[in-house]
């Protein structure tokens, strides 16, 4: 009876740590490739991880939010994958670049293409979008998605993450939005660090050529003064020798 006893108890401690340590984490996300400023724009990944061990991921949507529509959603052409844009009627126009938008993307679809596509048992994929312009009145956006496998099980990611409260089980993708520069410029700032480093190496380099000609310029100098005061001194010289003949 003891013997049984123990053996039961080792099994719901076993399945207990396995509940324990199964990865919570592993949820559909978004993550911007740089950093995403608000009234900028980014490509952002929608990172799919497959949480089952008998079923592949077959397709993916992602609902874009309509309390704060992008104008501009371009999704990065996928191998394996169809790709479907959704627009919808907007209440109120938005402007870009001085047109008027009466249509904005509200959701896109991936689809794996075959049989063999998808994101197979313990693969991720990440989905590329580019959005903008993101709004500058918010410090996040929410993106509802839902992940479909291949043995016909949904799993929706649309719970939203109250303030003070636990994570949810099934928490939508969010994308963290940061504060413009101050100089007025949005978005990732690595092309700007790229035009600076650039300009700083022409003017080192631009810097290094003016020492050089200086340092040139001297050598010569201080070449021809020596090469007069020899040529000083054999005059000299040779005047002696014929004064004394």
């Amino acid at each position: 009876m003891k013997a049984s006893r123990l053996a039961a108890t080792g099994a719901v401690a076993a399945t207990a740590v396995v509940v324990l340590s199964s990865p919570a984490f592993a949820h559909v996300s978004v993550q911007a490739e740089g950093t995403a400023a608000k009234g900028g724009y980014a490509v952002v990944d929608f990172k799919v991880p497959n949480e089952r061990d008998n079923a592949s991921t077959t397709k993916l949507e992602v609902n874009f939010p309509a309390d704060h529509p992008l104008a501009s959603v371009m999704p990065e052409p996928m191998p394996g994958w169809k790709i479907e844009v959704t627009k919808s009627k907007l209440a109120k126009p938005l402007e870009l670049h001085g047109e008027q938008i009466t249509e904005a993307v509200s959701k896109v679809t991936w689809t794996a293409a075959g049989k063999d596509s998808g994101i197979q048992p313990g693969y991720f994929e990440k989905f590329p979008v580019s959005i903008g312009a993101l709004p500058e009145d918010a410090d996040e956006l929410v993106f509802k998605a839902i992940q479909t496998y291949s043995n016909k099980e949904v799993v929706r990611w649309i719970e939203v993450q109250e303030d003070g409260a636990e994570e949810p089980e099934t928490p939508a993708p969010v994308l963290a939005l940061s504060a413009a520069s101050e100089d007025g410029h949005h978005g990732s700032a690595s092309a700007e660090d790229a035009d600076d480093k650039t300009e700083n190496a022409a003017a080192t380099t631009e810097a290094a050529a003016s020492d050089s000609s200086d340092t040139t310029a001297r050598v010569l100098g201080v070449v021809g003064i020596v090469i007069g005061a020899l040529g000083v001194a054999y005059g000299v010289l040779a005047g002696r020798r014929r004064s004394d003949a």
